[in-house]
Order: structure tokens, then sequence, then C-alpha cells
């Protein structure tokens, strides 16, 4: 396969060759809207002077060391979650950004403490998606007292301490699955929701909401007690079998975090699809096939493109403005995703 050319890329960026050629050489200035599209295209052609480009387009930005705790490595929505991360720091056109993002060994508070100090150790700023524990909130306080702002993804924590948060409504997104399940459940009945931890500030907010829909607009279902899923398909799975054998009159189900692969497998193993309304969070691999086949009847999604843009904005605002520059909540309209619109 030949190499692409200087001509190849002026094409590819929609661009004379003698702007490229002034990108590479660095002759005259170069709008950097212009560089930019230049750089991208030599991304996407695989030419072999990107690096150059690179240099050129970046020279005059200032560099920021961003960090990023998420959770659960192996799990597709936090794969997609790291993607686009990485997509973001590359795309912002205000600073050169070097990112870490890690995972915690484990789920305890000590784990999580340990990471929180490491990163804040090699970076500027912080996001974090995690369980409140006070022992976080320390770990944040003493990043902050350091001049380390200190963002929460998708679930809040350590609040009145963090910079921001940053995610969904999740109170509203829990009131929205109640909505679904009420509206197209075929007759009252009984539901019930999974939360993966109490701790999950998001996922205590989802169920408050899931439980004051049908206390408030459709008090003829009745709310059975929340199961804890720990976010993992096994126990998820093992739970939905004992929900459904328990409750024969289960019209409905929402699973308030991770963990949904395994209630998507127990409602196919049990032939229910269809026959009890499922709702889930985030479109991925097993949910989008619930869908397709009928056995889920809603994922609400987190825009993570939206977020990890709207994140680099205010991370690297922190840093340059400090904190006053911060609003204390940013909460993003989420997706939903129904099998006529995947």
């Amino acid at each position: 396969m030949r190499r692409p050319t200087i001509s190849d890329l002026a094409r590819a960026s929609g661009v004379s060759v003698a702007t490229v050629d002034r990108v590479l050489n660095a002759r005259h200035r170069v709008r950097e809207e212009t560089a930019r599209r230049v750089y991208d295209a030599a991304q996407s052609i695989g030419y072999h002077a990107v690096g150059l480009i690179k240099q050129r387009v970046f020279e005059d930005l200032p560099q920021y060391r961003l960090a990023f705790l998420l959770q659960k490595p192996m799990q597709p929505f936090y794969q997609s979650f790291v993607r686009e991360i990485e997509t973001a720091a590359r795309a912002l056109t205000t600073a050169r950004i070097q990112t870490q993002i890690d995972f915690p060994s484990a789920a305890t508070p000590a784990a999580i403490v340990e990471k929180i100090k490491a990163l804040g150790a090699r970076n500027q700023a912080v996001a974090l998606v995690g369980p409140d524990y006070p022992a976080v909130t320390t770990a944040v306080e003493e990043l902050k007292e350091r001049g380390i702002p200190v963002f929460s993804l998708l679930s809040d924590l350590a609040t009145g301490v963090r910079d921001a948060y940053v995610g969904v409504n999740n109170r509203k997104v829990g009131r929205t699955a109640a909505w679904t399940i009420a509206r197209t459940a075929g007759r009252p009945g009984k539901v019930a929701c999974f939360v993966g931890s109490h701790r999950f500030h998001g996922h205590e907010l989802r169920e408050i909401g899931f439980r004051s829909y049908f206390r408030e607009n459709a008090p003829e279902f009745d709310v059975v007690d929340t199961l804890i899923n720990l976010e993992t398909a096994e126990i998820t799975h093992e739970a939905t079998l004992t929900l459904l054998q328990k409750h024969p009159d289960l019209v409905g189900l929402y699973v308030c975090g991770g963990g949904m692969e395994g209630a998507i497998s127990a409602f196919r193993e049990e032939g229910v699809g269809g026959k009890i309304v499922l709702v889930v969070n985030e479109l991925t691999p097993d949910s989008k096939a619930g869908l397709a086949d009928d056995i889920v009847a809603m994922a609400i999604g987190t825009p993570l493109p939206a977020l990890c843009k709207e994140l680099m904005v205010l991370m690297t605002g922190a840093i340059e403005n400090g904190e006053t520059a911060v609003p204390g909540q940013l909460f993003l309209p989420f997706d939903i995703h129904i099998s006529e619109n995947i």
C-alpha cells in the first residue's frame, strides 16, 4: 500500500498543498481551525509526519495533566467512557491534554483512596466515578487543599468539597424509568429495582425518583423492596430469577446501575421478554440486543461524548481560573433508546 503524500493530505483536509506546507514547516501562521483540520486528516489517512504536524499545531498551547478514576474496566460502558475521554482530550483546541485513566483494584474505600492520592500526585485535576464514602471525601479535601480541583462523574460524591458534579440528573432518570413501566405495563402489579450499592449517590437518587413517581402518579403499582446487585451480572441473574419466582405478578423491573446483562439473560431464560417491562441504563451490546429482541423496553443512556467534551472545558478552566469559574452541578440531557431508534 502506498504511503499518503502531501497532495493526499491536502485533499483529505480540504485545503491547498501550500497550506499543508505552511502547517508542516511553520513558514507562515495558519489559522488554528485550519491547522487542526490538517492534523485530523493526517491522523485519519495515516500520514507519516502526523507527529510533526501535532507539534506545529499544539506548540503554543498550554499543557495539562488530567486524571480520571473510573469503575469496572471490563464493562463495555466504561470501555466506551475511556475512548470518549481520549477523543475529547485530542479534540480540545485550547490546550494540550495528557490523560491518565485508572481503575481501583477493589470497590473498597481504601482502594479508591489509594488511587485518588496516586492520581493527585501526578496530575493537575482529577475526575472520578465512585461511591460516597467519608474516606473518599477526606481524600478529595486533601487534594483541594493542594489546589487540585476534583470532579465527580455520573454519581455525586464529596458534595460541598468537590468542584462540580458532571452527569445526568439521576432523580429524573429514575422517574423516567418508572413512567415507562407505568405507561407500558399491561396491568398494575409489582415492580422492582436493583441498585449497585446505596453508597452510589446516583443509584440512590434513581431509586428515590423511581419510587416517588409511583407514589405520586401510579399508586396502583406495588414497589417491592430494593435489591442490591453490586453491579455484577451473576448476582443480577440469580436475583432476577428469584424475583420472578417470588412475585408471579411482577410487571416491571428497573436496573439502576450495572449488571443489567444478568437481568437480560434471566428474562431470556424464563421467556418473559415483552411480558414484563425491563428498563436498564446505557446502550451496550447486551442492552442493544435486548432492545432488538423485545426483552428490554428502554435503555436510558449517558451522553458520553457531550459529557467528556464539557468535562475537558471544566477541568482546564478550573486549573486556569480556580474553582470560582466552575458550576456546582452540570446536568446533561440523557439519551432514550428503544427498539425503534437503535
